[in-house]
């Protein structure tokens, strides 16, 4: 039996998922939460295999959680699933130790045979982001992107950023101050080598960060 512990904040959401897995009789979902602080606490009192992780959450940013997931449970394995289909991003959580990314679009169609892949030790990428980094390597663009240097907390701001997400709002999700929010923003604009938010925005969709 699989063990599976679902992170995501939209409760219809995770309905939906738990529909998927009932399909399959060898996997069960043991527990779920809405957003990091309320997983991290659960996972500690649980038996579980897998843990179906969403990238954008209230509070901790997927990869915090991914981040004390790996300190806490070494031995779990952690699916990635997202709306967001961009392989920059994919590569970023399986540089800290995510075994599947899955974009919610394919979630449908692949999510039973992702989870099974993981569960018997593999990696798995849903196709949309699997031909994205087969085409990065085709034409050669090994070089790190911009975004690549950002840390977990900027990378996170960024994307807040990007969806337009007031600094008011990002600081009080995040439990910090504006001006804190503000300085994250300037080392963001300096990194990605842009001078206002539009810019910001139009790096990210020549980048294909966000969802066409």
């Amino acid at each position: 039996m699989i063990r599976i512990f679902i992170v995501d904040d939209h409760a219809i959401m995770r309905d939906g998922l738990k529909r998927i897995l009932s399909e399959d009789h060898n996997m069960e979902v043991v527990g779920e939460a809405g957003d990091g602080d309320q997983a991290l606490e659960s996972l500690r009192q649980i038996q579980w295999d897998i843990l179906l992780l969403d990238v954008s959450m209230p509070g901790m940013s997927g990869l915090e959680v991914l981040r004390a997931v790996q300190k806490d449970h070494p031995r779990g394995k952690v699916v990635i699933l997202t709306q967001h289909s961009d392989h920059h991003l994919a590569k970023r959580y399986f540089k800290a130790g995510a075994l599947g990314f899955i974009t919610k679009v394919k979630a449908a169609e692949v999510l039973l045979k992702g989870i099974r892949k993981v569960a018997w030790g593999g990696r798995f990428f849903s196709s949309d982001i699997a031909e994205q980094l087969v085409g990065e390597t085709l034409n050669g663009e090994s070089d790190v992107m911009p975004h690549e240097t950002l840390t977990d907390r900027e990378y996170g701001i960024m994307c807040r950023l990007v969806a337009g997400i007031p600094l008011k709002l990002i600081a009080h999700e995040l439990s910090i101050s504006v001006s804190s929010v503000s300085t994250y923003r300037n080392r963001i604009l300096a990194k990605i080598q842009v001078d206002n938010n539009a810019e910001l925005v139009h790096y990210a969709i020549k980048n294909g960060m966000l969802n066409k």
